[in-house]
Order: structure tokens, then sequence, then C-alpha cells
């Protein structure tokens, strides 16, 4: 019996460690090949010797439970890495069919505090990273598409995250690259649903060495049970979107976490002021917005909070 990814090549950034390697290894175990990207390079274990670097290890993971996969150590944020990277799937499998961007770091610190290096880094690795990766898989389907005169399996699953949806106070730049990732991915979607090519972002809740300092307050389960947070509740629906079954999920934002997904809905309009005359004055905007603000709950914002309270059921 086929596997759902068999004769489908993948990349997945920041996949040495942590949520992109269980997600590289479930594209591996649905049959997908796959190029595993990590900026770690290799290093020194306990007794001084030499250590593969984090993608060299996934990858040989995945090869030992009989895979296919080669490492890529390289940085996404830079262009010209990025394309070799995507080369890299083409060259070493003839194509590629899937693209996970995951790769992310983290300065969290609160905006009147925030440096210009800890706002340009995150915005440089999350979100130029998204672009890049993004940028030269398009290129290729889009080039796969007008040779064979049809569309292609292509597929790009985003990495954005809660931050952007409640507005986490302590993460201006984080939040800010993942709401740019979500235009990012519904842009994409739109540009290149005529290929045969979906986009969509995952909004991830995960126990990893990045976020480990953010879930320092949740308890880990000591009954031998998964821990909620665990990356091996994410990694499933990575596995689907990047499927032929997900040909008809598009520009989706999806929460995933502890056995649960919720698909989060589009921004609607609560409500429409016209002006009386061609446009308006100071005067009626006050008349209009003051009281209508003044009946909505204290402290609500654009931001979705109650997003945080969500849980399997």
């Amino acid at each position: 019996m086929a596997l759902p990814l068999d004769g489908l090549a993948a990349v997945v950034t920041g996949a040495g460690r942590g949520l992109g390697r269980v997600e590289a290894l479930e594209l591996a175990r649905l049959g997908a090949a796959v190029v595993v990207n990590d900026f770690g390079r290799p290093g020194r274990d306990g007794s001084g010797e030499a250590s593969a670097a984090p993608a060299q290890q996934t990858a040989a993971e995945i090869t030992a439970a009989g895979g296919r996969a080669v490492a890529h150590i390289g940085d996404v944020a830079d262009h010209e890495q990025a394309r070799e990277l995507v080369e890299l799937a083409i060259s070493s499998y003839g194509k590629l069919d899937i693209l996970v961007n995951n790769a992310g770091i983290l300065r969290d610190r609160m905006v009147f505090s925030m440096t210009e290096d800890e706002w340009d880094s995150v915005i440089r690795v999350h979100l130029k990273g998204h672009f890049n990766t993004t940028h030269f898989a398009a290129a290729h389907w889009r080039a796969r598409a007008k040779a064979s005169g049809g569309p292609v399996h292509g597929r790009i699953v985003n990495t954005s995250s809660e931050a952007f949806l409640a507005g986490s106070a302590g993460q201006p730049n984080y939040a800010a690259a993942k709401g740019g990732i979500v235009g990012l991915t519904t842009s994409t979607a739109l540009a290149l649903a005529k290929y045969g090519v979906t986009a969509n972002a995952i909004c991830p809740r995960a126990r990893t060495r990045m976020t480990e300092d953010v879930f320092a307050g949740f308890a880990e389960p000591d009954d031998g049970q998964l821990d909620p947070l665990a990356p091996e509740h994410v990694a499933p629906l990575v596995g689907y979107l990047a499927s032929p079954a997900a040909a008809g999920v598009n520009g989706q934002l999806l929460v995933v976490h502890g056995g649960m997904v919720a698909i989060a809905e589009r921004p609607r309009i609560a409500a429409q002021f016209n002006s009386a005359k061609d446009t308006f004055s100071y005067a009626e905007l006050d008349g209009l917005l003051t009281p209508y603000y003044a009946e909505r709950p204290p402290n609500e914002t654009f931001a979705a909070a109650e997003v945080l309270g969500l849980k399997r059921g």
C-alpha cells in the first residue's frame, strides 16, 4: 500500500532539533524524501570528539529508519543559501514538492526595551527566511507547471504563532514576524493556486529548545503520557497539509497542539460608519466612534487572546 507522500520530495527548514526535526521525521515516515535544513554547525561532544551537525543527525535518523534524506547546513535568511537549499532538493530528488518553513529564533523583550538588533534578527530569520525559500520554490513550481502544461503538486506549510493572534506583549518582534508570515502565506496561496500549489500556515504550540522559557510554567506529565506540548502533536497536521488529500486546503491558518486542530476564521467587519457629507470631520468621528468603543468590552483589541485558552475537548 502506497504511503501518502510516496514519490514526493520535501524541504524542512530548522529541522535539526525540536519541531522541525519531528516534522521532517513525519514526512519521511509518510514516504517523502527529505532535505533537512538547519543553521547549526558540527560541534564537539562531551568527550571532545567531533559531532555531527543537527541537520546531519536528523538526516541520519531518517535514513536509519529506511527513509531518504540529505542534510543542508545553511541560513535560510540568506538569499543565496536559500537558493542552494531548494536546488539541493532538485538535484538530489529531481524536483521539490513540499516546503515546510520552520526555522526561527527568539529575542524576547518589551517594545520599550528591545534593541534594533533584537528586532532585525527575528524579522530576518522568520519573515525573510520564509520569503527566501518560498521565492525559489515558487519559481520551480511555476516553471514545472508551464513545462507540463498543467498543475503540479506543490505544498507550502509556513509557521506562524499564537503570539501573532493573541498579541504577545513581550514579543513585539516575534509577533510582527509571525503576522507577516500569515500575510505572505495568503498572498502566496492566491498567486500560486493556478499552478496547483497550496500555501497554509500553522500556529503550533510545542515545547522545544527555543520555547523552553516560554512554557517553563507548564508542567510535563510524569505518568508516561505524551506531553500535551510535545512537537509530535503538530507533525501529523504538517504531513496532511503536504499530501494530495489537502489539495482543497489553501490560504488557511490553523492552530495545532495537544491533540487539537482549530481553524482560524478570517477577520470580519464588526461595524461600518459612513460620513454625512463627502468626508468625515473630527466632530462626526467623535460622535460615532467614541460611543461605539465605550460600549465595547474594556481592553478588547484586534488581538484574539482567547486562542490561548484552546484545548482538546
